[in-house]
């Protein structure tokens, strides 16, 4: 693959931001960097960036459109949690070892990644991101339905630890519970709403539990260890 690229083009432009009425304004100056890319193969992505860029030096950083937020905007915590979900996902998905869950969770990192998109685009331009819709919750329905029928439900709350990809995809649920309370609190607050969002986080939790349960199956532990039990001395 040959790539070509100039140095960017770098100015400075105040843009205001307004994406809720309960929000303040912000004029921040915004460093602006055009990159000419050309790839001969594989198409090309204008808005990747260097390794750094100084942008966010102000504590301040920039949405899908016109305008800035403060990096611990509710917004911008949603978004670091989305991807941290992912993020330990991919750890779950290195370590696997049932055939079924390696291209399950990669289906579902791309899905995230979308949903970070819509949840980081403004309002005059989330349309353009806005890729996830009751036909990705209905997909995870079915994917739960499948992993349930090649695992034994719990009787009991379980404790994780049964086998190293069943805990890392427990611990990755836990992440996307919290992105779930996050989109849920976006939603009802008026940033935004993609109720399909808040039911696509809902059942990918669920799922993440068929899945823990199954590599806990493919590690030799059919039987999970119960939260209730004696403690030893």
């Amino acid at each position: 693959m040959l790539s070509w690229a100039l140095p960017p083009i770098c100015w400075e432009n105040p843009i205001p931001h307004t994406r809720a009425a309960s929000h303040s304004i912000f004029y921040t100056p915004r460093i602006f960097k055009l990159y000419i890319v050309i790839w001969t193969t594989e198409g090309y992505n204008l808005l990747m960036t260097p390794f750094y860029t100084r942008t966010g030096d102000d504590g301040f950083t920039g949405l899908l459109g016109e305008g800035r937020v403060p990096k611990y905007h509710p917004l911008t915590e949603a978004v670091g949690t989305l991807d941290e979900a992912t993020a330990a996902l991919g750890m779950a998905r290195s370590i696997c070892q049932a055939k079924e869950t390696a291209p399950l969770l990669v289906t579902v990192q791309r899905d995230l990644y979308k949903v970070m998109a819509e949840v980081s685009a403004t309002p005059e331009t989330v349309d353009r991101f806005r890729a996830i819709g009751q036909e990705h919750v209905e997909w995870l329905e079915t994917s739960i339905e499948a992993a349930s029928h090649l695992v034994e439900m719990p009787k009991d709350f379980i404790l994780p630890g049964d086998s190293p990809a069943g805990a890392a995809i427990s611990l990755a649920r836990t992440i996307v519970r919290r992105a779930e309370r996050q989109i849920a609190q976006l939603l009802h607050s008026g940033e935004i709403d993609n109720q399909d969002l808040l039911r696509y986080l809902n059942r990918l939790s669920s799922l993440c539990f068929a899945l823990e349960l199954l590599e806990n199956k493919a590690f030799g532990q059919s039987q999970p260890t119960l939260a209730k039990g004696s403690t030893a001395p």
